[in-house]
């Protein structure tokens, strides 16, 4: 149990966290946010950079693995990182969160083969899955709730600006200054970060007797590692229902109720079930997924309908989507604010579900008439409504635990974020890959449907009129429902926002040896000893 009779840990400049000094919180929130930078850059940017990299190298049967490697190794990560960062402390496994990331970047950097890219992206998943959890939670650990809305609002319009940015930078690296340039733009930054946390970064160090989780690591590892395979594979290189997506399936399946076992037997779980048992983790952590879902089905496969539908290159359909970013910015910033100065924020992941059910019903009204400037207004009204709620149910989730434990529930709910992200964008996949190919089949001349694999856009734009016509108008059809389908799962989350109960912000930092009553973790005794 808790040592309840152990001093408070001082910080490392011996002053209580209220009195932490403004500049130096900034200097250390400045290398989080290039630290979540990295983390979620590296996620999107080999995207475009993919054809050249694996004609390069030589390795086009393995390409899908250069961005499987990265979300595998990341989202295992994520909850051991959450809840080593509660027992030992997280300064020092931020550095070295940021160290193993550019290790990996170096790796892939020099690069000569397939295989060490892989092993590269593997590599940087393992630091790239503690940057952007810890950067979460070092924030719990320097400001108040109620103050951290205002951070976290950054954080989130970092978080989108990087899900565009990310192919736009690699698409520019790999046709000016070389794709190698994803990795090597990494060490300044990476080495940025780690000086600004070295320098100015104050946590409390705890002497703790770890027990680490294993099986519970073990089970999660092949439990996500199935269900993101699933989630890459299915429809694209094996068809749904075949063997290997069948297997995969019934790993996913089995090593996930083992996991959940292990959990409820381990001495210190990565993932503690108590956490189920707040209310508000389970509903924020559910609507956070049904918007995870949205938002990454779309920056999917929007870019590919603005390239087929509105005739746009690569580059153009990815400038094209900074609308939505520039929605979820205005709205991700201005809602960290008011959080702030009022401490009201239920209404937030409300409002969000209504915009997103509009904006989803607008895309769906979409054909291959509608004026550019009106689809470019709906990208707005999406990013709008993916900015009301995305960082404020992390807060709901923060402001619902101790900050002793924020870390591990931190973790917690963007795990099964993630998840639910993989599995969404593979059911929105999965239902444009399916309408597509039947539409196709059915409108086009006998034989020519069986060339669809071989679409890109040049070659739609190079037919003669009457057949791109009838493809263009294929792609519409085949993806504009399925905008639609996904408005049920937003009325459900519209229904679990309703149920949030609105827990008064923390004005201020809890102490240090202060325990929640819903304290998960045992055998951890702290001392006074700090940096």
């Amino acid at each position: 149990m808790t040592n309840s009779t152990a001093p408070a840990i001082p910080r490392d400049d011996g002053h209580a966290p209220a009195r932490t000094d403004k500049r130096r919180i900034l200097l250390v929130f400045a290398g989080l946010l290039v630290s979540m930078l990295l983390s979620s850059l590296d996620q999107t940017i080999f995207s475009t950079a993919l054809p050249t990299i694996v004609g390069e190298l030589h390795g086009v049967n393995h390409m899908l693995w250069v961005t499987t490697a990265y979300l595998v190794a990341a989202t295992i990560m994520m909850p051991i990182y959450g809840k080593l960062g509660d027992l030992i402390g997280r300064k020092g496994l931020f550095i070295g969160a940021l160290s193993v990331f550019l290790a990996g970047s170096v790796v892939g950097g020099l690069a000569q083969d397939m295989t060490w890219l892989i092993v590269a992206r593997a590599v940087q998943g393992i630091g790239g899955g503690g940057l952007m959890i810890l950067s979460q939670a070092i924030i719990a650990d320097v400001v108040p709730v109620r103050e951290r809305s205002k951070y976290m609002g950054v954080m989130g319009a970092v978080f989108g600006i990087s899900s565009v940015a990310g192919p736009l930078l690699g698409g520019w690296f790999t046709e000016s200054i070389g794709w190698r340039w994803a990795f090597w733009i990494n060490i300044p930054l990476g080495i940025a970060a780690i000086a600004l946390a070295a320098v100015f970064l104050r946590l409390p160090r705890h002497a703790t007797k770890v027990r680490f989780d294993v099986w519970g690591t073990i089970t999660m590892a092949v439990a996500v590692t199935s269900i993101i395979l699933v989630a890459s594979w299915g429809g694209t290189e094996h068809e749904w229902g075949s063997a290997t997506i069948n297997t995969l399936i019934a790993l996913a399946v089995v090593f996930s109720a083992l996991f959940v076992l292990a959990e409820h037997k381990a001495a210190e779980p990565i993932i503690p079930l108590a956490v189920f048992r707040n209310r508000n983790f389970v509903l924020a952590t559910a609507a956070g997924l049904f918007i995870g879902v949205a938002m990454f089905g779309a920056i999917a496969y929007l870019p590919t309908y603005l390239q087929m539908v509105a005739g746009v290159d690569a580059t153009a359909s990815g400038l094209l989507m900074i609308p939505m970013i520039i929605g979820l910015m205005t709205t991700a910033l201005t809602t960290g604010q008011l959080a702030a100065r009022t401490g009201r924020y239920k209404w937030m992941p409300i409002a969000s579900m209504v915009v997103l059910g509009v904006a989803l019903w607008l895309l769906s009204t979409l054909t291959p008439t509608t004026a550019l400037g009106v689809l470019l207004a709906y990208l707005f009204v999406l990013g709008a409504g993916i900015g009301l709620a995305m960082q404020i149910l992390i807060l709901v989730v923060q402001n619902s635990f101790p900050d002793r434990q924020v870390g591990t529930a931190t973790a917690a709910n963007n795990f099964f974020r993630e998840i639910g992200a993989s599995l969404g964008g593979a059911v929105v996949g999965a239902l444009f890959t399916s309408r597509l190919t039947g539409l196709l089949a059915e409108r086009l001349p006998g034989g020519q449907a069986g060339d669809a694999n071989s679409f890109t856009p040049e070659l739609v734009n190079s037919l003669p009129d009457a057949v791109r016509d009838v493809i263009v108008g294929a792609y519409n059809d085949a993806l504009t429902p399925v905008f639609a389908s996904l408005i049920p799962m937003l009325v459900v989350g519209l229904l679990l926002a309703v149920f949030i109960k609105e827990v008064p912000l923390r004005a201020s930092l809890e102490p240090a040896e202060e325990a929640g009553p819903e304290e998960p973790s045992v055998a951890i005794v702290e001392t006074a000893e700090a940096r």
